[in-house]
């Protein structure tokens, strides 16, 4: 390891600001459990000059389903929780209009034929937990479930978030399930899926993805991309910004966190379900999270093949992980605009990386051209400075 591995880190940070156009950005990385990289630089609002600073929240949209999948896997650690079971054994509700044979599995690979968001949601309604629920309960496969892959884009937080809550012998909301579960015994303190009003001050002022000129050379969305992430409701500043929108537990999407954080979790992973002490999930259980889903087949949403795993998060060849590096064991999850988070079980290395300034992510930057995703620079300096 460098002597100095934030002097390297900090290099690609600001030249990221500099050169490629990032706000506000921090970055963390713990290695074999301790924390070996905190850099932060940048504006946390441009508009009054106010600057990032370590407890600086940013928005992470799906990043947020990679906790979520966490909590779920901490029920199944626990026995109460059978990924080959029907999602109706824990919530009968759910089996109705096709959706009865849909398991806990056929959530965590987005199989389950549900990507589509309720008729009639609004920005209001999708902050409420009992009619969101409802909604999911009424509606009808687009496909049988099992069948073929949809990314649950929204929907994944509720459906994963309602199995922990009726499974949680206390019967807790789910944002408390995951403050008390994962973030207390963890010692995180900036990990919130529905903010405190005490936070808000804290998170920095988000810029959307600016509209692609004609002809640039976007992600083909899948034929389901808007039914899944309909533009009135979509991952933009307007919609997730609303302070209503903060505070709601929408666990596909509106999660807030500092990469301080955001990285002690993913050192968790990385070093095999444990740290400091603390175990939330057994070695054997980590170690299927980097499994490939089978068959990598297309994805009616994304409209590429989905490189996922079968436990619900994105490996290292998949959708906007190019920054994780090259390591086909290396699991995480991005989320709209480019922010990104990963664990490497063999460097035993989890990253990552919050920002303010949502960048497009078309489909050459799937891959690990630098010249395109201002990210994959920020992860080779992390990389070399820590050895791995």
């Amino acid at each position: 390891m460098a002597t100095d591995p934030n002097r390297i880190v900090r290099e690609a940070v600001d030249l990221a600001i500099r050169e490629r156009g990032e706000i506000g950005i921090q970055v963390a990385a713990y290695l074999d459990g301790k924390q070996v990289v905190d850099v932060w630089a940048g504006l946390a609002d441009e508009t009054t000059g106010k600057k990032v600073e370590p407890d600086t929240l940013f928005h992470v949209f799906s990043v947020t389903k990679a906790v979520a999948a966490v909590a779920l896997h901490i029920q199944a650690e626990r026995g109460l929780v059978d990924y080959e079971a029907p999602i109706a054994r824990y919530w009968p509700e759910f089996a109705r209009n096709g959706k009865e044979t849909g398991t806990v599995y056929d959530i965590l690979v987005h199989r389950l034929g549900v990507p589509q968001m309720p008729v009639g949601v609004t920005p209001e309604l999708m902050c409420d937990w009992d009619w969101m629920i409802g909604q999911l309960e009424e509606m009808r496969p687009l496909y049988e479930p099992g069948t073929k892959c949809a990314s649950l884009g929204y929907t994944f937080g509720w459906l994963v978030g309602e199995v922990v809550r009726r499974t949680d012998p206390k019967g807790r909301p789910f944002g408390a399930f995951v403050q008390e579960e994962l973030c207390q015994p963890l010692g995180i303190d900036n990990i919130w899926i529905g903010i405190p009003d005490e936070a808000e001050p804290r998170v920095a002022k988000l810029t959307s993805t600016p509209p692609e000129p004609p002809g640039a050379p976007g992600m083909p969305p899948g034929v389901l991309y808007n039914a899944s992430m309909p533009r009135h409701i979509g991952p933009t500043g307007e919609v997730f910004t609303r302070p209503d929108v903060m505070r709601a537990c929408i666990p596909g999407a509106n999660g807030l966190m500092n990469a301080r954080s955001q990285a002690r979790f993913w050192g968790m992973l990385a070093n095999g379900g444990e740290l400091d002490g603390v175990r939330l999930l057994s070695e054997d259980r980590v170690r299927m999270f980097n499994v490939p889903r089978a068959p990598c087949d297309y994805d009616a949403v994304l409209g590429v093949p989905h490189r996922g795993s079968v436990g619900g998060f994105w490996l290292a060849c998949g959708r906007g992980m190019a920054a994780a590096g090259g390591n086909p064991r290396t699991f995480g999850h991005t989320g709209s605009g480019g922010s990104v988070g990963w664990a490497d079980p063999d460097a035993r290395l989890g990253v990552a990386i919050t920002h303010n300034r949502m960048f497009p992510t078309p489909t050459h930057m799937w891959g690990t051209a630098d010249d395109v995703n201002p990210f994959v620079p920020i992860g080779n300096a992390i990389r070399e400075a820590v050895g791995a």
